[in-house]
Parts: C-alpha cells; structure tokens; sequence
C-alpha cells in the first residue's frame, strides 16, 4: 500500500507539523542518497531454519568462533589477544564491522552511524579504563584516582542547545520562561536523584552504576522496574510539562522509548548512573567525529586478522564436547563450517532460538522477553552551516535538539575538530518508539519517503536545510536496540540468558537490558574470560 506524503509526515512529525509541510514547495529542492548499512536479506536467512550441508573441505578447526561483530564480540576478541589466545575466528555477517557503533568517512570528516559518545567511566571499571590507556587517551588521575581523559577527547563547548518556538537556547532542559513550578518540580526531581545517587544497599552496592552487573538486586531499587517512569514521575507529583518532555527525551536518546514505555529503573539509571556523589556533574563524556566509531576501528585493528566479514552464521550446533558453527559467506554464497570447543555468542539474544539448534527445537520462553526496536539515523552533508534566525540564538553545539520534535534532532560531527564554518555532516537521529509494526512501517518506506520526514523536521529549525543539503545517506536499523520495558529488567529473563548453554557463552548488551558501549564491552570481556578460565 502506497502512503501520501502527508501520511507518511503525520505519521512520523504529527499532523500540525505536516500539513503546514505540505504547504510548503520546498521540497521539490532535494539533494540526493541512498539507504546504506544493514544486509536486511542476510539477516533474514536465519529465519529460513535451514539445514546447510558443508563441504568436508570447507571445514576449519579453532578452539573458539566469535558470533557476531558488534562491540561485544571484538571486546571478546581484543580480551583474547591480550591474553595471547590465538586460536579463534570472528564471524560479522555485515561488510562493516561494529554493529551499531559503526562510522562513515566522508572527504570532509569521519561520523558516526550509531552511538556517538562514551561517558568517562569510574576508576573501578579498570577494563575500560586500560582501553583508554592502549588508545592514549588518558593522562594520570585526579587526587581522587579517577581517570584524566586528554582535553581534546571530551567534548568541546557548547555541548547541547533545544530549539523552542523558533529560538535555540542552551542545554537540553528548556530553563528560559520556566515558570515557578517548573522551577520546583525541576528541584526536587533533582533531590530525587541525589538520593538514588546516595542509596546504598546492605553490600555497600549502588542501585544503578556502569555496568548494570555491579549494580544492587535489593528489593528496593529493583521493585522501581515494575513501574514505567512516567507513572514514577507521577507518583511522586511531577506535572511540569518541561520536565515531563526533558525525561521523555532521555528515555528516546539512550532507549529508543518514550516515558510510559520505559522501565522507571531504566528512567532512573539514565540520570544517576554516571554520577559520582549528589551535587557532582554528571560524568564528562569521550566524543570523536566518527562516534563510538573510533574505538571498534581500534578494537578491529587488534584483531582483523581473525575476523571474516560478509560471513553470517546460519546454524550452531552443540554436540557432546563441542560445538559447530556453519556459516554462509553472502558475496559467493560458499558454505563454511568451524569445528569449536567453545562459542562466543555476541548476536542480538533473540536470534539464539533461529541460530542455535537445540533452541530451534525446543525454543526458550525467556528469550521472547528481549524486544528490540527500531531507528533511523540520516547523516546530511551541507554545504555550508544552516543559519541561525536570531542573532542571539544560541550557537550550533555538538548534540542540537528540537524540543516539539519526535526525532532526536542532530549532532554535528565536525564540531570536535573546531570546524566552525563551511561545511558540515549533521547526524539526525529518528527512534520508532517500539510503536506497534515499527519496523514494517521503516522497512515499508524508501529513501525518499524517510529523506523526506528527515528534511521536514529539521525545516523547523533551519529553514534554509533544503538548499544547504547535498546529500543524504540513510541507515534502517530494524533491530537497533534492546528495549527496557517495565517489568523486563529485574524479571529473571536477563539472569537466565546469561547463563552459559553446554559450550556456548553469550555476550551482548542485551544481557544488561541497557543498550550502551560500556555493557557490550563488559559482556565481552566477561564470556572470554570464562572460556579462558576454562
């Protein structure tokens, strides 16, 4: 079924913004692209149950298969090339590696397709830590023994900016025309988090700290994920608009969800996780203009010589002391096997029921509890900087958000290179919101269609954005990220899936519930050392 434009912009920016869109002929101006990224028809196959017959020839023998190319399966490879554990392969079925951490290089500057930042961590998350170290990106510690990132790895002023009817102010928070209510409801939501920041349990454990593995199962802090953050904020009387649509738009940046689809644990770890002591900022954060892409072009440098790429693994089979990988190489459709002892398995969870033979057989109820949604992200390559309409307005910053948009808005990769005029890549940011069909309703649009909406949204705030654009390249992710939903982080399921089966040992993000690096890399990190141990 073929939608009008004017569905397709009421569907995705609602009905005022569209049809104000739809009066407007500037889209007739239009740059040109192409959807780029995920191999959707590769991915598909797993879902075929196919029984593949390899040749004998065509068998390899290694102590370990890496499944899975993300961030957590080269944590996994870079944890066993420190170790000088060689007898491994890592299998990506995509031609890029490094899931949604990927970048793109354009002739101007690097940026990102995915996660675009990493928080500095604390000095007890050491692994990571000694990651920053091998990259020199570090220098010393403080008198308190956190680590020192060099300057010009953080993120350079002015970090974030919010366009409100028809002005950009600073911050992402709208503070200008706050009335006094706002103004108390914002206060004591922050006492709110001082005290989560605060809480200890009887172990001396924080509820919510990086990695989520460290963090307390007291009855407490894990009874706040039996309720959505919208029904937290409400409870404890927050009625601000401001402040509602300030933690809605946390919970769609690093979720993918709105406020009532959000577990309130998850709303809470957002805000606390990365703050050391009530009253401290929040932890300052690492940024390249290629994202987290930066540090899977350094993981992948370690250990590109293990690593196949356009291999997708179509079965894995557990036999009594070992296990099988039989894979598929998507551009000569040839048909690889790896005889294993032991598999690392880095793919989305909800995959181990089609990739793992034991599972296809007898499929584990648990795993139908890690529901992933869907994004778009629209890297736009301008000739020139969108202008501003006011003199006065706040400055372009590095994260730019539209406050009554649905999107994320854009970062500005060339902001960390102090390219302050010319050209620029903007990366727009689009999550579905686990709204029902999500990822029909992307996978049914073409490049134009989501060009479109793209163009539409940020022609709030930058009237000139048709003109300026020379092209965009968009990328679908169909199942871009796990979904913390009530009732799904603290109700067994991630505590099962973590759990070795026979000789496989899994690792991704999903196993966390929380889809960032930190968790992919302890993941990572933690299934290697267990096959190492062994």
């Amino acid at each position: 079924m073929k939608f009008t434009r004017r569905e397709i912009l009421t569907a995705f920016l609602g009905l005022p913004f569209a049809l104000a869109a739809c009066r407007s002929d500037s889209a007739d101006d239009f740059p040109d692209g192409e959807i780029v990224g995920a191999n959707v028809n590769a991915g598909h196959l797993l879902r075929e149950n196919r029984n593949a017959e390899v040749p004998i020839q065509n068998w390899e023998t290694v102590k370990t298969a890496i499944v899975g190319g993300g961030v957590a399966g080269l944590s996994a490879a870079w944890k066993f090339q420190k170790e000088n554990f060689n007898d491994y392969v890592l299998v990506e079925l995509e031609n890029k590696i490094g899931g949604t951490s990927q970048s793109g290089e354009s002739k101007l500057i690097g940026y990102p397709w995915g996660a675009h930042y990493l928080p500095v961590p604390f000095r007890e998350n050491a692994e990571l830590i000694a990651l920053l170290d091998e990259m020199n990106l570090t220098e010393g510690v403080n008198s308190d023994g956190e680590i020192l990132v060099k300057e010009q790895f953080l993120c350079r002023e002015p970090e974030e900016r919010i366009f409100y009817k028809g002005r950009w102010y600073e911050g992402l928070y709208l503070s200008v025309g706050a009335s006094e209510t706002d103004k108390i409801q914002f206060a004591e939501f922050q006492r709110q988090i001082d005290y989560w920041v605060n809480w200890r349990d009887s172990k001396g454990r924080r509820a919510f700290v990086v990695p989520v593995a460290n963090c307390s199962t007291d009855a407490e802090a894990t009874a706040l994920d039996k309720i959505s953050f919208g029904d937290f904020l409400r409870q404890k009387g927050f009625t601000s608009e401001r402040l509602l649509q300030y933690c809605d738009y946390a919970c769609r940046d690093d979720y993918g969800l709105k406020l009532e689809q959000t577990s309130a644990w998850a709303g809470l770890f957002y805000f606390c996780s990365r703050v050391r002591e009530s009253g401290d900022e929040s932890q300052a954060f690492i940024t390249f203009p290629e994202g987290n892409g930066r540090f899977v072009g350094h993981l992948h440098e370690r250990v590109k010589d293990k690593t196949r790429l356009n291999t997708i693994a179509l079965e894995i089979i557990p036999n009594e002391k070992t296990v099988d990988v039989v894979c598929l190489n998507t551009e000569t459709n040839e048909l690889k096997g790896f005889h294993c002892e032991k598999v690392v398995f880095c793919a989305p969870i909800f995959t181990a029921n089609y990739l793992i033979r034991d599972f296809r057989q007898n499929p584990l109820e648990y795993v139908k509890e890690f529901q992933h949604n869907s994004w778009f992200v629209a890297n736009l390559f301008l000739r020139d900087r969108p202008k501003t309409q006011f003199a006065r307005d706040f400055p372009l910053a590095w994260d730019n958000v539209l406050y009554e948009s649905p999107s994320l808005g854009y970062v500005n990769a060339t902001h960390q290179k102090g390219i302050d005029y010319g050209e620029c890549v903007l990366t727009y940011y689009y999550p579905m919101c686990a709204e029902e069909n999500a990822r029909a309703k992307l996978f049914g649009l073409n490049w134009r269609d989501l060009a479109d909406i793209c163009l539409t949204d940020l022609s709030r705030a930058h009237k000139d954005v048709y003109q300026l654009t020379e092209r965009i390249d968009i990328m679908r992710w169909g199942h871009a990220m796990i979904s913390p939903r009530p009732n799904f982080l603290w109700n067994g399921a991630r505590e099962q899936a973590n759990k070795p089966y026979r000789n496989i040992h899994f690792a991704h993000s999903d196993l966390s519930g929380i889809a960032l690096f930190e968790e992919a890399f302890y993941h990572g990190l933690r299934a290697a050392s267990e096959i190492l141990k062994v």
